[in-house]
């Protein structure tokens, strides 16, 4: 089959099927409620279905907060998106994008348990498999082992990187009598490495079913616990390996994708940059086959015009797209003067956005317009842009482009001196702005597509949502939302293990290879196809070069991949966790480097957002670690120790 369907089902059912069987045989011997019966499971069917369970886990189920694209915990930290929509809306998020976690935050409780499930689900395999039944061959339990192995070292590195220490517990753990007892005193590093190298070491390089884990996913998955380790050399004698050999589970040689938008198409789903992606397919019957990762995160009240129709989370913000603008077609970076007040951040270069303009409709001759009314002119020597004019007075017949009765109040791509600016052509396959085409469904109408923009921005995500032309076939419409979607979460791409290879040239002296590899990224952002179309002009004026200078191995050569890692990567969850590691968070060099990143960009947002969602906010030293649970410490006080300042 082209997928492993996920089945919310399949567990619950084997659980209450091994209970059956039991009962059937003695009256006298019945196991306890829910628990899994071995001579059930133990057998090469029940291992698959087992496997299944655990890899239907990986997205959190119940527990949206503990899914792998880490909307939240990632790109809403990392500054790269807001939380958006009303203030009172799932508000238990606002206290993580301030940076003011609490303990007792379901939230976080949710990304805890729902890892938990999945090292349980995995441990499950494991301990069967230490007496495996007798139709299961020696090759099956090396393949079931390494996937589970696989599996359990992912729910582990998504602890390890958000609360630091947490129980180790793997198959050898009596779950009856030792389990609650296991203290948070181990590091975790070592056993993820171990069950991700014994990974490597025996899948195979192809799988049958394309949404199995192979060889090269777990030598990606090492390389990058590597590199969140600062193990440059380690990494680097992987990446190696992964970038001239590694192909995917159905059998494709690594390799960007030639237009950087279908990296997020149902339509191209398990394309040669996927190196791990969680699964979806869409009207099999139930939502739960679908992509549950963003249901929230769609525009608001689009009606048939738009897709989702709801909640508006995950606005992009506005130091997000100001970070696409380009100068000779290259980035505008940080001043250079340790301040990290970056220069496409100033009144000269930053976008002038549509904040406070009301969507509205073209200007037309015929129509009596009154005073304070907004009308779309575009500009008639650049057809792509479009102009926003208030009205003076009452008027009608009067051109908004040359008369004194209408005053231009905004001008899409360009700053506040109406002068045109460039940009990164990614910008538009990545942020919803005004006057752009929002994929196939029409341009992005701006205020009226934005829950309350206010509290969130002038801006709509853009990635992973669902094209016009997938309506009915690759999006499902059963449920309360058309958001449930065909499209694969991409956990790890190619993208992603070349910028990680570039990083780790540069530390062991190589960044000649380290520029190569960015320019192949930005490479490809640059073929004309994936640009964003109005009409046969492109939608803005897009920009972008190859790096020509000289690198070395020093501060701005770094800041160059981390700048692309930020542009390649934005919205998909890495940005906050590459800052943490980049500041030796998680092993390495220890540096404040994370926090003068996302103070400059709190400072900096904060008076953008006039709701003032971010008003005092800041970002501390124990803001790297999410609290423990609270409800998990008072299930046996004593065992557990709380991460310092909560």
């Amino acid at each position: 089959m082209k997928k492993i369907f996920r089945n919310k089902f399949i567990w619950s059912t084997m659980v209450m099927a091994s209970a059956m069987y039991a009962c059937s045989d003695s009256f006298l011997d019945v196991p306890p409620t829910g628990s899994l019966d071995q001579n059930l499971l133990n057998t090469s069917l029940g291992m698959d279905r087992a496997l299944i369970a655990a890899y239907s886990q990986v997205n959190g189920r119940d527990n949206r907060m503990g899914s792998p694209s880490n909307w939240v915990w990632g790109s809403i930290r990392g500054g790269e998106n807001n939380k958006g929509t009303d203030p009172g809306d799932f508000s238990d998020i606002n206290p993580i994008q301030r940076f003011e976690y609490l303990s007792t935050q379901g939230v976080i409780n949710d990304k805890y348990n729902a890892n938990y499930e999945l090292v349980a689900r995995t441990n499950a395999i494991l301990r069967f498999l230490l007496a495996p039944g007798a139709d299961i061959t020696p090759a099956q339990i090396t393949s079931y082992s390494a996937q589970a192995r696989f599996l359990r070292a992912h729910g582990y590195f998504e602890l390890a990187r958000g609360f630091n220490k947490t129980p180790y517990v793997d198959e050898n753990i009596d779950l009856a009598t030792g389990a609650g007892d296991v203290q948070n005193t181990t590091d975790l590093w070592p056993q993820i490495e171990a069950d991700l190298k014994f990974a490597y070491d025996n899948l195979p390089e192809t799988q049958a079913e394309v949404g199995r884990v192979n060889k090269w996913a777990a030598a990606s998955y090492l390389a990058k616990v590597y590199m969140y380790q600062q193990k440059y050399a380690d990494a680097k004698a992987l990446f190696d390996v992964i970038i001239a050999s590694g192909q995917t589970s159905n059998g494709k040689k690594y390799a960007l994708v030639p237009v950087f938008s279908s990296v997020f198409k149902a339509s191209n789903d398990n394309h040669s940059e996927s190196v791990w992606a969680y699964q979806a397919a869409a009207n099999t019957g139930s939502v739960n086959n679908a992509n549950p990762e963003f249901d929230l995160n769609w525009p608001y009240n689009t009606g048939a015009d738009g897709p989702g129709n709801c909640c508006s989370f995950f606005q992009p913000t506005q130091e997000m797209g100001n970070s696409y603008r380009t100068e000779g077609g290259l980035p505008l970076l940080d001043d250079g003067a340790g301040t990290y007040a970056p220069a496409y951040n100033t009144a000269a270069n930053a976008i002038l956005t549509d904040m406070g303009i009301e969507s509205t409709k073209a200007w037309d001759a015929t129509v009596d317009y009154k005073k304070d009314g907004y009308v779309t002119r575009n500009d008639p020597g650049k057809p792509w842009q479009e102009r926003v004019y208030k009205a003076n007075s009452d008027n009608k017949g009067a051109d908004p482009a040359s008369s004194a009765s209408w005053k231009l109040v905004w001008v899409e791509s360009t700053n506040a001196a109406f002068q045109d600016l460039k940009f990164d052509p990614r910008i538009d396959y990545t942020i919803g702005r005004r006057g752009i085409p929002y994929l196939d469904w029409q341009d992005f109408p701006g205020k009226a597509w934005i829950r309350n923009q206010p509290n969130a921005g002038p801006y709509q995500t853009k990635k992973y949502v669902y094209y016009k032309s997938d309506k009915g076939s690759l999006q499902d419409n059963s449920s309360w939302t058309p958001g449930y979607t065909a499209v694969n979460y991409t956990i790890i791409r190619f993208a992603d293990i070349l910028l990680m290879a570039a990083e780790a040239e540069i530390e062991v002296g190589s960044p000649a290879k380290a520029r190569d590899y960015v320019n192949m990224i930005r490479l490809r952002a640059s073929n004309p196809d994936g640009f964003v179309m109005s009409g046969t002009a492109t939608a803005a004026n897009y920009e972008i070069a190859l790096y020509t200078d000289a690198w070395a191995k020093d501060d701005a050569t770094r800041e160059k991949v981390r700048f692309e890692r930020k542009l390649e990567l934005s919205g998909e969850g890495h940005r906050f966790y590459d800052l943490m590691r980049w500041s030796g968070v998680y092993g390495g060099a220890a540096s404040d480097y994370g926090a003068k990143v996302i103070n400059a960009y709190l400072s900096y947002e904060t008076p953008l957002v006039p709701s003032g969602a971010f008003t005092g906010s800041t970002f501390d030293d124990k803001d790297k670690w999410l609290p423990l649970p609270q409800g998990q410490i008072d299930l046996k006080p004593g065992v557990l120790t709380q991460n310092p300042g909560y």
